[in-house]
């Protein structure tokens, strides 16, 4: 019987320790966390508290709008492509098309092409070394 009580309670002990290893909480868990922290700051209940935690928990709020990184020029000039093919409508084969030239840097933007030559420039020739 003393064994069987032993055993249980060694038993029992080395649940509890397992039971205190904790995760760390997610993004999402912590993002809900801070959300709530500022929904219950500012006081807010109902319909506009339902608002609130959707934007928040979405990062449309101020805060995540300012924290929102800078676009890498890849980034950049991808979106600039997307936004002229847009502009002029293209679909299907053509914009891939397009989009694969502007990418490359091949296609210029209609505001650049007035203002490039003609003739494209001859690079300088590197200097002799003696």
């Amino acid at each position: 019987m003393k064994k069987l009580l032993i055993a249980l309670s060694l038993a029992l002990a080395a649940s509890g320790a397992y039971a205190k290893d904790e995760k760390a909480p997610t993004a999402q868990q912590t993002r809900m966390a801070e959300c709530n922290k500022e929904a219950k700051d500012k006081d807010m209940k109902g319909d506009a508290r339902k608002a609130f935690m959707k934007g928040c928990l979405s990062g449309k709020s101020a805060e995540a709008k300012e924290a929102k990184k800078e676009l890498t020029p890849q980034q950049q000039k991808m979106q600039n492509c997307n936004k002229e093919a847009k502009a002029k409508d293209m679909k299907g084969d053509a914009r891939k098309k397009f989009m694969s030239e502007c990418l490359k840097g091949d296609a210029k933007p209609a505001d650049a092409k007035a203002a490039t030559p003609a003739t494209p420039a001859t690079p300088a020739k590197p200097a002799d070394k003696k």
